[in-house]
């Protein structure tokens, strides 16, 4: 039996996917897998009992990841299950700059005690005129499952559509429509785009890219987006540039004391993936994860560990290796084995950075004797008997 614990509520549709061989539990230390939102763990103590933490989402920068990895814990998100809810406000964002929607609005709420309010509208609609996206330039930093949707719904809009990501996936590629222009340097989408829209994670080499030097080599009057993480745009640069005209919007989901209440800013609370339909798809993948993960040892979709599958185990036994990335591993783990008699039938090993996994099957169950010897070598982090 499993025990699974949550540490923010998660969707029915998801927690329903949990077999009998799984409990529900209110104790975080005496879980084995933990599903997650936005509450913060970098300052709770893992247990040694937790194996697996599902981040029922796409950003995981409230999961402490390279302590995890050292304990063996896999950390897995969720990418792609919000795609169409963020996809949806990135073109809400974008109408809501090329037309002055909320102005209206509130223009409306100003004078609805006008009796002639009608009369009054036509006169005053004037200093609400904005732009049609129809025929304007749009630059996708990012053709993730989110950029790709975007890129793609945009073209459907009439848009011209240049795409930037230098490590661009085989899925992404066949996902894309033929209209959206592939470009090598992301300086051709500053140059280029009426809108630039990102969607990239926050990484150390993507912290504040969009800064002063990249805005001074953006059209004048562009539109910046962002609905990925605010830290990758210096919010500071941003605000400086929307005063001389050089930016005509910034749109994020990401409010704060940077930028609430600036002109030319328009900002939604973290709306993106805020969507019934968003939530029962990250609840439903962050539980087919951990269920994948603890009854197989398959990791897809991890964040701190390589991605590894030998399927359904049909034999005796199998383990799972978590260790540095160095030389020599292998033959250490294949010499306990072939000491103690235990034949291997099947093995895969794979690398993240500085972390790896090796998933053995093996034709006789692993005895207490071969874990103690495996958890021996050194820069193994742990070892986890799957089946046997």
């Amino acid at each position: 039996m499993y025990k699974i614990n949550c540490l923010n509520p998660i969707a029915q549709v998801g927690l329903s996917k949990l077999t009998s061989n799984y409990t529900v539990t209110d104790k975080f230390e005496e879980a084995e897998g933990v599903l997650v939102r936005s509450a913060a763990m970098h300052d709770l103590e893992l247990s040694d009992n937790l194996l697996a933490v599902a981040r029922a989402g796409a950003g995981v920068n409230n999961i402490p990841l390279d302590k995890c990895a050292e304990k063996g814990i896999v950390v897995f998100n969720t990418p792609g299950a919000n795609a169409n809810g963020v996809k949806e406000l990135v073109i809400a964002g974008m109408l809501l700059a090329a037309r002055d929607v909320v102005g209206g609005i509130e223009w409306a709420k100003a004078n609805a005690s006008d009796e002639n309010i009608a009369k009054t509208a036509e006169k005053e609609k004037k200093n609400f005129a904005g732009f049609e996206l129809y025929g304007k330039k749009l630059g996708v930093i990012g053709l993730g499952a989110i950029g790709v949707k975007v890129a793609n719904t945009a073209i459907s809009l009439g848009m011209e559509v240049y795409g930037y990501d230098p490590y661009l996936s085989v899925n992404a590629a066949w996902s894309l429509k033929r209209d959206v222009k592939h470009v090598e340097k992301v300086e051709d989408i500053y140059a280029n785009c009426d809108y630039i829209t990102i969607h990239v994670p926050l990484l150390d080499s993507t912290k504040g890219m969009i800064n002063r030097e990249a805005i001074s080599m953006m059209k004048k009057g562009v539109v910046v987006l962002n609905f990925a993480r605010d830290l990758l745009v210096d919010e500071g640069d941003m605000l400086e540039a929307l005063k001389n005209g050089q930016v005509r919007r910034y749109v994020s989901d990401f409010p704060n004391s940077t930028t609430a209440g600036k002109e030319g800013v328009i900002l939604t609370p973290h709306l993106g993936a805020s969507t019934e339909e968003s939530e029962d798809n990250c609840a439903v993948m962050a539980v087919q994860e951990i269920m994948d993960y603890l009854e197989n040892g398959t990791i897809k979709n991890s964040v701190n560990y390589p991605a590894i599958d030998l399927g359904v185990c049909t034999k005796a036994g199998r383990v799972a290796v978590f260790h540095k990335n160095i030389a020599n591993m292998i033959t250490q783990f294949t010499a306990v084995f072939g000491k103690a008699g235990i034949n291997i039938s099947d093995m895969v090993n794979k690398s993240r950075g500085e972390y790896a996994c090796t998933l053995l099957d093996i034709e006789s169950a692993p005895t207490d004797e071969v874990v103690k010897a495996l958890s021996a070598v050194d820069g193994v982090f742990r070892v986890r008997v799957v089946k046997g």
